[in-house]
């Protein structure tokens, strides 16, 4: 789909496959001060690299700072990452990690290039001691730089190695064809390592290796307690993401949601019973609004569609991935600066990395069954769910709490009552969505889970109150912005 921004080269970028089913190579032309992206599968990307040299090459400028000031470039980077994320199959909550150092590494260039006006996160994100400053008496391009951390950090907290090379390749090249001095981009991308080194040897840190062999989640007979969900009937998610170290919180447990209503499907006044009827009455009556609520906010990472014997696989952003592009939206509409843009990406990507170990530290507490699991049981065996049930706990819902944590976040950065259009899922053949506020957006979030029929709203009421706890505890205690 086509994004619009503005710019003034004209100049090609290839993407990475990444494990893609679909060749996403996005060209970028700019005319008129335009950016449009559009996906290009015709064209190898050797066939773009040349192209891109040979247009740049008939190119003396000197803009190479105005190139690089612009929010757009950071923003289409962030979107770079994201492909390469979802291409490569990460769960929800192992996205949130590869956002949120990929753009700590790239505010802390900014931190560093402009200390009067940012305070470095060293010192406040647990573990994170001291990161490089800048050399004196070495001039360094700190826009430029930035990307190359977060690439360099993105790169090193996804797999394969070298998914944004070619991406990173171009951005050099970028800066070559428009006159950037040779030891000012050396310089930049030394700097630019030395950070991403530190953030990455940081990031090693985390318990997230450990946490690879650790046991895998036993499913028991004990009603209320969660199984494995059709079609996949895939074993549960990150079981001990709840050992992640956080990065403000003093501990997963820090906001532990409350224990959810009692199991009991016999008694037809009991809380949960009503609970299970209002989710399988919606889910026999969904309206088209309520179901274009639940497919905007899917964000299902990787969707298993069976049809007959075939299946086959299909991908959108994780609930990150799209607040990362809310992100990016705003910034747009906003027309902030690039130092913002950065910022606000950092900032919106620590409250939800913590929200989700929030999260997660109740699911793997409670291990609560999906309604799908109860009504297909007890009620209806061929009952189905609008959207696919996760592989997880039902209890809290990771995409609420997540929502509503950013959503603080960047109310914190944009002020609230920001009204904007979300055009995230036009990519995905989603029509997009329009919002009063931030706020509003992760409260519509409750609903969409509902309509979809894997989360009961009671629980998404609760984990979008915890979320916004997750939220104002990282507002109040980050120092980022002077």
């Amino acid at each position: 789909m086509s994004r619009l921004s503005i710019f003034e080269p004209v100049y090609f970028f290839p993407t990475s496959n990444s494990g893609t089913n679909i060749t996403h190579n996005s060209q970028l032309i700019t005319h008129n001060s335009l950016l449009i992206t559009q996906n290009y599968y015709s064209m190898k990307p050797i066939l773009i690299v040349c192209a891109f040299m040979f247009l740049l090459s008939c190119s003396s400028q000197k803009d190479y700072k105005k190139i690089f000031n612009d929010p757009t470039l950071y923003s289409n980077t962030v979107h770079e990452l994201n492909g390469v994320v979802m291409g490569n199959n990460f769960s929800p909550v192992v996205a949130s990690r590869n956002y949120t150092y990929a753009a700590i590494a790239g505010y802390e260039i900014i931190a560093a290039g402009y200390p009067d006006q940012f305070y470095s996160l060293a010192g406040q994100l647990t573990g994170l001691k001291e990161v490089p400053k800048p050399a004196q008496g070495k001039q360094i391009d700190f826009e430029y730089a930035a990307l190359m951390a977060y690439c360099k950090v993105g790169e090193a907290v996804t797999f394969p190695e070298g998914s944004l090379k070619e991406y990173v390749d171009s951005l050099k090249m970028l800066a070559t064809n428009h006159g950037m001095p040779q030891d000012v981009q050396k310089n930049s991308d030394e700097y630019a390592q030395q950070v991403a080194g530190t953030i990455i040897a940081w990031s090693k840190k985390d318990n997230y290796a450990e946490t690879r062999s650790a046991a895998k989640f036993t499913v028991t007979e004990l009603e209320g307690s969660w199984q494995p969900t059709p079609p996949m009937y895939a074993a549960a998610v990150e079981p001990h993401w709840g050992d992640i170290r956080p990065m403000v919180m003093d501990s997963a447990s820090q906001f532990r949601s409350p224990a959810p209503p009692k199991f009991d499907i016999k008694d037809k006044n009991s809380e949960y019973y009503k609970n299970v009827m209002l989710i399988k009455h919606a889910g026999d009556s969904l309206t088209p609004e309520q179901i274009h609520i639940a497919e905007f906010w899917d964000d299902n990472p990787f969707k298993l569609n069976v049809s007959g014997h075939a299946s086959f696989n299909t991908k959108k952003f994780s609930p990150t991935g799209h607040w990362m592009s809310i992100v990016g939206i705003a910034a747009e509409k906003s027309k902030s600066d690039l130092k913002t843009t950065v910022y606000a990406y950092a900032k919106t990507s620590i409250a939800f990395f913590d929200a989700f170990i929030q999260c997660w530290d109740s699911k793997y507490l409670y291990k609560t069954v999906r309604p799908e699991t109860v009504i297909n049981k007890y009620f209806d065996p061929n009952w189905h769910p609008y959207l696919q049930t996760p592989a997880f706990p039902e209890y809290t819902c990771g995409h609420s709490t997540i929502s509503s944590a950013a959503a603080e976040a960047l109310t914190n950065v944009f002020g609230d009552n920001f009204a904007y259009t979300d055009t995230t899922e036009l990519e995905f053949g989603v029509k997009s969505r329009s919002f009063k506020s931030f706020r509003d957006a992760a409260w519509e979030n409750n609903s969409a889970r509902f309509y979809g029929g894997i989360h009961f709203h009671s629980s998404c009421l609760v984990s979008n109150a915890y979320g916004k706890k997750v939220g104002d505890y990282v507002m109040d205690h980050l120092k980022m912005k002077k």
